[in-house]
């Protein structure tokens, strides 16, 4: 099943959703010893492995963190090979000084704001279906 390449379009269908919980972005070295059954993200870098999970299980398996994220799901489905979606979100979250870390699924984009902005980044993500 193929996305939605046409960037008006994804803009006008984004459906934000904001998910239940607080996430953090950590980061591990070894991950043998790891319970991956509630991990949502696993990204190898060069100097570890960057895992996503929600605070209370990052808490529970001891791993650092410093950053506590809000998880909002565009619903729209968007092609891998769409051009300017994530451009245009991230210019629209910047000029209301909201950070965002972007993960793009198969099937959807998943956006993951400071908590104290959620409320916010969903009002400006909103805006573009009514443009």
């Amino acid at each position: 099943m193929l996305g939605e390449k046409e960037l008006g379009f994804l803009l006008k269908k984004l459906k934000p959703t904001l998910n239940e919980g607080d996430y953090v972005f950590c980061t591990q070295k070894d991950i043998t010893e790891c319970d991956f059954s509630n991990i949502l993200m696993l990204f190898k870098e060069q100097e570890g492995i960057t895992i996503i999970l929600t605070q209370e299980e990052a808490d529970r398996q001891q791993f650092a963190y410093s950053f506590i994220a809000k998880w909002i799901t565009l619903a729209v489905h968007s092609s891998l090979a769409a051009v300017g979606l994530t451009a245009a979100f991230s210019k629209a979250l910047t000029e209301e000084d909201i950070s965002c870390n972007v993960v793009a699924g198969y099937f959807h984009d998943h956006i993951f704001v400071d908590k104290k902005d959620a409320q916010k980044a969903l009002a400006v993500l909103n805006k573009f279906s009514t443009e």
